[in-house]
């Protein structure tokens, strides 16, 4: 009966509750910093696709369609959020119309405005993307040293039982150790995916702010076209 009771004694849930508040306190913070960030890997995961998506089929269409009537289209419609792609062409679409009546004298201007203006759209989207991404990476750095401290602490004070003990055995270090060593567990636990996430996360994550420069540039040189079109039209006139 008494190795029974020994034995459901030694049993994760029975360590951690036996555990010294330190341990617990370190293992209830792991918990939570891995909760924490499977919400994020679900939900940046979530936009990721959704943008991915949304900036291919509008790629598709920009490159299909007359620039003028897709922004007539898309500005009448409520876009997604994670339509990055739209919002960018919205903004430099709108800018070049409200430079271009300078154009006859400043064409410049029209394109230095147009620019700022995707600049600052680009930069939004870029902060957008990578919300999320730094706590990821500190659970994925800061997990195992955390866990690492709860068990050196564990470890520690089973050592110091033993003092109070005339003889040591193994069954009397051992659930010190075995709890000591379930933080290091947790923490690991709680590291790799959040390490995994980050890498693939900011990997895909460059890959969309490299396409929206990407687009930007092409937007600019169509509207550049359109500009130099514009202006040489109205200097046949004249």
């Amino acid at each position: 009966m008494q190795n029974q009771a020994h034995l459901e004694h030694m049993t994760v849930w029975g360590l951690i509750g036996d555990a010294s508040l330190v341990v617990q306190a370190v293992m209830a913070c792991l918990v939570l910093g891995s909760l924490i960030s499977w919400y994020l890997i679900v939900q940046r995961g979530g936009v990721l696709r959704r943008s991915e998506r949304l900036s291919r089929d509008f790629l598709k269409r920009f490159r299909t369609e007359e620039i003028g009537a897709l922004y007539r289209e898309s500005a009448q419609e409520q876009l997604p959020a994670d339509a990055a792609l739209q919002r960018i062409f919205q903004a430099g679409y709108q800018s070049f119309n409200q430079f271009q009546p300078y154009a006859a004298g400043h064409p410049d201007t029209v394109l230095e405005g147009v620019e700022r203006s995707l600049a600052v759209v680009i930069a939004e989207q870029e902060e957008r993307l990578e919300k999320g991404l730094p706590f990821l990476a500190t659970v994925g750095s800061v997990s195992p040293y955390i866990g690492l401290f709860g068990t050196v602490w564990g470890i520690m004070n089973s050592f110091l039982g033993l003092s109070m003990v005339q003889q040591a055995t193994l069954s009397t270090v051992a659930p010190g150790i075995a709890e000591a060593l379930i933080a290091t567990a947790i923490g690991l636990f709680a590291a790799i995916p959040a390490v995994m996430a980050y890498n693939r996360f900011s990997a895909r994550s460059q890959t969309l702010i490299a396409r929206y420069y990407a687009f930007g540039n092409e937007l600019q040189g169509r509207l550049h076209r359109r500009l130099n079109g514009a202006t040489s039209s109205m200097a046949a006139a004249a």
